[in-house]
């Protein structure tokens, strides 16, 4: 048992891989001697050697390109794009070429790359710099999704992210980076394997990346009034652990579903229908949907504060249902 921050064990994940297998490679803007924007690969440079850890360009669609070619050409690399917000650019390679090659080649190559993609606000970095695009990804058929929320989880996700011999997108929120946890298992965690974060019996709160933390908070300020709350984190978001939210809405017939992405067309609606074509049975009030505002992220703090989610909007959601 050990005590690290969210991006100490991302770096450790990496790191382990990197030792047992020197295919293992990892590539991005100032991921080497500078040790990465957010400081997560500080130390790699030194360990593996330029070789192995390159400094790119600043040209998402060369990194994400290369990542292609090289998972396609036998290596398994790891790609980081500074921020999630710059994906946009190398969409045509993510989308067009390695979520569709391995199908189109009939399984006979592989593409095992993991992409790195720091997201989220709340770090007053404005508009362009601050966004979750998850369900822009999870929409597309090929490519994986995981979100950790713990150090623990972000460790875990990233040696299965790493093993997986098909593009996993590794989703990682920049405000945890600091965040500190135990780590006491260096065992993968399978994709598509949720976890109960907090039980509870009167609802399920279903929340993603950062969100879990604040739904945990909401959780212990109801556990005063003698509301029970569920937090179930997903962890990968897509293949999609239904089993255990099936399990969960089975014991607590109510759900309240949290992420921090724009609540118009995020991934939240997507396990709300989910939830509403398959157990609709199980529940006894309407599917609740927590997002972000329908804005752009403002730089301003007060106004980033306003529009992004929260616990107090967990509190509210739970007090309409329960």
């Amino acid at each position: 048992m050990s005590n690290m921050t969210y991006g100490e064990a991302i770096r450790e994940g990496m790191s382990i891989r990197m030792r047992e297998n020197e295919r293992v490679i990892l590539f991005g803007e100032d991921v080497g001697a500078f040790g990465g924007c957010f400081g997560v690969t500080m130390g790699m440079f030194d360990e593996f050697g330029e070789e192995r850890v390159r400094d790119t360009p600043i040209s998402e669609g060369v990194i994400v390109g290369c990542a292609v070619g090289s998972a396609a050409t036998g290596l398994r690399p790891i790609a980081e794009l500074m921020f999630i917000d710059f994906l946009t650019v190398g969409m045509d390679q993510l989308v067009n070429q390695a979520a569709k090659m391995r199908y189109m080649f009939g399984g006979h190559i592989s593409l095992p790359f993991v992409l790195r993609l720091p997201a989220g606000g709340g770090l007053g970095a404005a508009a362009q710099h601050s966004q979750s695009m998850e369900a822009w990804v999870t929409h597309v058929p090929g490519l994986k999704v995981v979100y950790p929320s713990t150090p623990q989880d972000a460790l875990g996700l990233m040696l299965s992210a790493i093993d997986d011999d098909n593009p996993v997108i590794y989703v990682e929120h920049k405000a945890m980076y600091g965040l500190k946890g135990e780590v006491g298992s260096l065992a993968p965690i399978p994709l598509g394997k949720g976890d109960i974060k907090r039980s509870g019996k009167d609802v399920t709160v279903i929340a993603t990346g950062k969100m879990v933390h604040e739904a945990l908070a909401a959780a212990e300020t109801l556990s005063k009034d003698g509301t029970s709350i569920e937090v179930l984190d997903p962890r990968s978001l897509y293949p999609l652990d239904t089993n255990l939210i099936k399990e969960s809405i089975s014991k607590t017939h109510k759900v309240v579903i949290i992420t921090e992405e724009t609540k118009r067309g995020g991934y939240g609606g997507e396990i709300s229908a989910i939830i509403a074509e398959d157990y609709f049975d199980l529940l006894d009030s309407p599917v609740i949907r927590i997002g972000a505002l329908n804005t752009p992220v403002p730089f301003a703090p007060g106004l980033e504060q306003v529009m992004l989610p929260n616990a107090q909007d967990v509190v509210n959601a739970v007090k309409r249902i329960v």
